[in-house]
């Protein structure tokens, strides 16, 4: 009898010791949650986070090619990456409550260290003020090209976006700074908006607009709204091509708007207003702006011959112009006064005597 209850209680405890067994979770990434049940589990993932930030050296310049590493105090989680053309650099899949620190370094240059850095699940975190100090100099040179620094800046002007969706990608925030587009940087700010899957939902909805509206005299259904939406696309497209790309690049004018921001708001609103007729040319003078309005006329132009012959006409084309006019200006306006407010801003520091440095100097 002894001996049976003696194994009755063995048998007891092993039951109870398999019910409280919590089996490994499979990822790093999982959390173990409780059923109502006694016993059994569930595992759910937990977002992992993110580290980003944009290397510069001490006067502000964009700093590429640094390299970037990030590791937990305990070291049992390394990585490295490489700042890209635009110096900034990225740690995607990282764990939540973790904590970390990432050090940037450079050949030549001293090494920024962040503090300690605890990420929360899903949390995208921005480090700012990374600079590198450039080691026995007490004044930088920074030998790139101004095509290069051009290049940097509109890939950062690319992230520009209204509420995080809609495309700003044509308004400069920092003007005294900025470098002037060569030509192939005006056709890939122009294709770049126009493939943007905000401008493509744009162009659906307007056709819808001008569905409800029956307006050209297409057919009415499902065809009719292809012939508006294809209509509408075009002339949007070439707009932006004709007006942001073809005539700037040959009459060597800049298709952004330069944010003004200062100053009284008369001054302001002049300056919005004034956008549309006048522009500022490579060269850095102010010019007429032959580039937006002539694109406007061209655009303008295929888009009447898209019409049915009963919309066509130099009434409605007139019109056409004086809409697209109007719209331009509110949108600078807008641009000035309000959209600032809601757009991510990409800020340039462009060290004048990069701007300055020739392509020459630069592969020295």
């Amino acid at each position: 009898m002894l001996l049976m209850a003696v194994c009755a209680m063995a048998t007891a405890r092993a039951q109870d010791s398999r019910r409280n067994e919590i089996p490994t979770a499979p990822s790093a990434l999982m959390r173990v949650e409780f059923g109502p049940s006694e016993g059994t589990y569930s595992a759910a993932p937990v977002a992992a986070a993110s580290v980003n930030g944009t290397v510069m050296d001490d006067s502000g310049a964009l700093f590429p090619g640094a390299k970037a590493e990030i590791e937990t105090t305990a070291h049992d989680d390394s990585r490295t990456a490489t700042a890209g053309e635009d110096a900034a650099f990225q740690f995607d899949g990282l764990k939540p409550n973790v904590t970390y620190v990432v050090t940037v370094s450079a050949e030549g240059t001293g090494t920024w260290k962040s503090e300690p850095i605890t990420l929360q699940p899903g949390q995208s975190l921005t480090l700012n003020d990374i600079h590198l100090r450039i080691e026995g100099t007490d004044s930088i040179t920074v030998s790139v090209s101004r095509e290069q620094i051009a290049a940097a800046q509109l890939q950062m002007e690319t992230k520009q976006r209204m509420f995080g969706v809609i495309p700003n990608f044509y308004t400069v925030y920092d003007g005294a700074n900025a470098v002037p587009l060569t030509s192939k940087l005006k056709f890939q700010l122009a294709l770049r908006t126009s493939i943007d899957p905000a401008t493509i939902t744009g162009v659906a909805f307007m056709a819808g607009i001008k569905q409800a509206a029956k307006t050209p005299n297409y057919q009415m259904g499902a065809a009719g709204y292809g012939q508006r939406f294809g209509a509408t696309a075009a002339t949007g497209v070439s707009d932006i091509l004709i007006g942001g790309a073809v005539l700037p690049s040959l009459l060597h004018q800049d298709p952004r708007y330069f944010y003004q921001g200062s100053g009284s708001k008369k001054s302001r609103l002049m300056h919005a207003l004034s956008s549309a007729f006048v522009t500022r040319g490579d060269n850095g003078h102010t010019q007429f702006n032959v580039s937006s309005i002539g694109g406007d006329l061209a655009a303008g132009a295929l888009e009447t011959a898209y019409y049915p012959q009963a919309n066509r006409g130099a009434g409605r084309f007139g019109a056409d112009f004086a809409l697209v006019t109007v719209e331009r200006t509110l949108n600078a306006i807008a641009q000035e006064f309000i959209f600032p407010r809601f757009s991510s801003k990409a800020k340039f520091h462009v060290d004048s005597q990069a701007a300055g440095t020739t392509d020459s100097q630069a592969q020295q």
